[in-house]
């Protein structure tokens, strides 16, 4: 068994502005609705950047949303080709918390540029489905992705979003056509309320005796489990120590035994890069953070949700596609 440490020292986060952030977001989305064309509007009338129910009503369990597809240029006879868009009433608001009728039959008129828009594999192939969505309690999503012949699902719960206390992540991956050597799997916690009670503590105070994040995967030819905790230093930073520990299941066990005989520092010095870039990355995050609170916070969030940015004209022949078959839509009535 392979195990690698290393400690590094990151600026503190305030505990006080991320959960006032968390909040606002969870209000902010809350409280927002979806038109026709399934497009995420605020409480203010903007629609949120690249998000759009596909299926099923909003904020509810079985809810699945994805990037706002790219539009369609119809052929020469004025035709959009069938199937290749779901804009409907595109300016009129449907139904609180329903995709329009266009998303249901698969058909769509253009608007006034000529062009409407149309789910193309950005908009099913990477997909987010809501599983639940109790801001008072929890809220999960699930991530699916299919790349280049390989099927990743991520599912993330977290645990009083308006508060967090704590983040669950499980992971895992295959490659239809291959075999148990292209599976993979992985869970990770992180108890927020342990993290925050963990830095709270005097300087010379001992550590945590229990790490606030831990993460393990599995792989048919290895196992490994990563675990993070916080201290926090004289001049009121954080010494974050990262362990990882690796070993090797059936037959590898002898063999990566050698092979880490021979390339020990390699690879403890690739640990130790990989965690002090991540380190870097988040110092230099919050030196870029400017804390707001209130209504200016509020309108930070709201305005980094609407943010657009500019993207070459393109075009998406054809219909859409949803590897992932009918989404479960249950729940009450749309809101």
């Amino acid at each position: 068994m392979a195990r690698l440490t290393h400690t590094v020292t990151v600026a503190p986060l305030d505990r006080g502005w991320f959960e006032e952030a968390a909040g606002t977001l969870v209000d902010l989305l809350d409280g927002s609705r979806t038109r026709a064309d399934g497009s995420v509007l605020l409480a203010d009338g903007r629609a949120v950047a690249g998000l759009r129910l596909l299926k099923g009503r909003h904020l509810r369990s079985g809810a699945r949303y994805g990037e706002t597809p790219e539009p369609v240029t119809p052929g020469a006879d004025g035709r959009v080709p069938a199937g290749s868009g779901t804009a409907g009433a595109a300016d009129g608001l449907a139904r609180p918390g329903t995709a329009g009728a266009g998303a249901a039959d698969g058909s769509s008129d253009p608007g006034a540029d000529g062009r409407v828009p149309a789910p193309g594999p950005s908009a099913t192939v990477g997909a987010v489905v809501l599983r639940a969505w109790r801001p008072a309690h929890s809220v999960e999503v699930e991530s699916r992705v299919a790349e280049d012949g390989l099927a990743l699902r991520l599912k993330v719960r977290l645990s009083e979003p308006r508060r967090p206390r704590a983040l669950g992540l499980s992971l895992s991956g295959h490659r239809p056509a291959g075999g148990s050597l292209y599976r993979f799997s992985g869970r990770g916690t992180a108890d927020l309320a342990a993290w925050w009670a963990a830095v709270d503590r005097l300087p010379s105070a001992l550590p945590a005796a229990r790490p606030p994040v831990t993460a393990r995967a599995a792989h048919r030819l290895a196992k490994a489990r990563l675990t993070v905790t916080p201290h926090p230093a004289d001049d009121g930073s954080w010494r974050i120590s990262v362990v990882l520990s690796v070993r090797g299941r059936w037959l590898l066990r002898p063999v990566g035994a050698v092979a880490l005989f021979f390339a020990r520092r390699p690879v403890e010095r690739g640990f130790r890069e990989a965690v002090e870039n991540a380190a870097a990355q988040w110092n230099t995050a919050l030196a870029e953070l400017t804390p707001r609170y209130g209504e200016a916070l509020r309108a930070e969030i709201a305005g980094a949700l609407t943010e657009t940015e500019p993207e070459p004209d393109k075009t998406v022949p054809g219909g859409p596609t949803d590897p992932w078959g009918p989404a479960d839509t249950g729940g009450p009535e749309a809101r």
